[in-house]
């Protein structure tokens, strides 16, 4: 057998055995974002920490802002009274429309596939009642 063939079996073989010891995948695991959830969800535990971090900032759902006002102390008021919640058809709330994209572009910007699972416990929060909890 010729060195070259040698050197072309060597690399054949070599090659994929290399390839596998460096290359490796980490998993990222987030909940099923389809999956209902059935737990209580808490308007002040569950719900306003997510306006706080990603909607009542300055521009957005604030006093003065867009509407609806998501700071802690109005967003109750101003999404059961300015028609954002149905509670007798959850999935056709505004809320839940705007926040999966079904409205329009998807609150909070661009994350309708949101891996924190929010948009099923939005309207977990609504399918319970729209609780001030």
């Amino acid at each position: 057998m010729s060195v070259k063939k040698i050197a072309i079996i060597i690399i054949v073989i070599a090659a994929p055995i290399i390839g596998l010891q460096s290359c490796y995948k980490v998993a990222t695991l987030y909940p099923d974002i389809n999956q209902e959830v059935t737990t209580e969800v808490s308007f002040a535990n569950d719900i306003i920490p997510v306006f706080n971090a990603k909607c009542s900032m300055s521009g957005c759902h604030n006093a003065g802002g867009q509407k609806p006002n998501l700071v802690a102390e109005s967003a109750l008021n101003s999404l059961t009274n300015g028609g954002y919640i149905d509670v007798d058809n959850p999935e056709n709330s505004e809320l839940y429309l705007w926040m999966t994209g079904k409205k329009a572009t998807a609150m909070p910007q661009g994350e309708a596939n949101n891996p924190s699972n929010i948009n099923q416990y939005v309207l977990a929060w609504i399918k319970q009642g729209a609780q001030n909890n």
